[in-house]
């Protein structure tokens, strides 16, 4: 066996486990944020149903003012929605994606000389 005989793992491998590892942690907090959205909607359901409820006890819906409620918790669970589903069409994750692209791309174009 020679001193100069050495083992060099390969990049390859190693961009593999990387990429399976960044893929892995982007799904786990996919699941992450869906749980959070999920977890809002039912507690939505329940409590607006409860209100409802109360609501109907007391006056009769008389005067619904559960409505205040749901429209103001909705209002915020639709941003919810719009941010777990990715459905902003302004600044979206491909929006995010796109722009980081260019910026890297930017970097490499001015680091290229130096």
């Amino acid at each position: 066996m020679s001193i100069f005989n050495c083992h060099i793992p390969l990049k390859n491998n190693t961009m593999e486990n990387f990429d399976k590892q960044s893929k892995y942690i982007r799904a786990k907090e996919r699941v992450e944020e869906l749980k959070k959205f999920y977890g809002n909607l039912f507690s939505y359901v329940v409590v607006i149903s409860g209100l409802a409820l109360i609501n109907y006890f007391t006056t009769g819906f008389g005067y619904m003012w559960f409505l205040w409620a749901a429209f103001g918790w909705g209002i915020g669970l639709i941003f919810h929605a719009l941010k777990t589903f990715d459905l902003n069409p302004f600044f979206g994750k491909q929006w995010e994606q796109r722009k980081i692209e260019e910026f890297m791309n930017e970097d490499d174009k001015t680091r290229k000389w130096k």
